[in-house]
């Protein structure tokens, strides 16, 4: 069976690219790999994300999720140099890419890469980023959604690109119908970009209504 970017552990043999990267106006090189989503390139998607979605205007504590080698990841961090920046894959190949990258890029004490579950259960984030994977099917993507977006702090937002022809508009609107109210903020090459809030004034855990 072929590997997917989605794969634990890749079995493929790993053949490294560096790809040089235009994010929030500063220039960025990373390796990519084989078995790591996007090899050799920047992926449209993220591209659009970059050029659609402004970056974080302040510090805090943000998630890449999904990070592959990690590009959003070392973006936001040098977007914003005393942000903490946490950078999520189940793909372990992807995880060493990234931290390589980040390491290269001097970094490194501010972004961590991280299976799942070695992200603190008390974390909380202001800002959540993802290209996510929405290959994994639709009951998988939904079941990762629910389970980092009731994490994002009061007022924070999470930031998402979606393929149109993959189902942006109905991810969209299932988002909102989770209590995260989400809106399309950019619109290109048939990806959507879209933004998911904590709801204003509503307590975390409260269930009442």
């Amino acid at each position: 069976m072929s590997d997917h970017y989605f794969s634990a552990d890749p079995g493929s043999a790993e053949k490294r690219q560096p790809v040089t990267v235009q994010a929030w106006g500063r220039e960025l090189t990373l390796d990519s790999a084989s078995g790591v989503f996007a090899r050799g390139r920047l992926d449209v998607g993220t591209a659009v994300l970059f050029r659609e979605a402004e970056p974080p205007a302040g510090p805090g504590t943000f998630l890449d999720l999904g990070c592959g080698y990690g590009v959003i990841a070392c973006a936001l961090a040098h977007a914003q140099p005393a942000a903490a920046v946490w950078a999520v894959d189940v793909n372990e190949r992807a995880l060493r890419l990234c931290a390589e990258n980040a390491s290269a890029l001097g970094i490194t004490d501010r972004l961590h890469a991280s299976l799942p579950s070695d992200v603190p259960d008390d974390l909380t984030f202001d800002q959540i980023w993802s290209n996510p994977p929405i290959r994994i099917g639709k009951p998988a993507l939904h079941e990762l959604l629910l389970r980092w977006l009731p994490r994002l702090a009061p007022h924070g937002r999470a930031v998402l690109v979606v393929g149109k022809n993959l189902g942006a508009d109905s991810l969209q609107r299932w988002i909102t119908e989770q209590g995260f109210p989400c809106s399309r903020i950019g619109s290109a090459k048939g990806f959507r970009v879209l933004q998911a809030r904590y709801p204003a004034g509503e307590a975390r855990g409260d269930t009442s209504g």
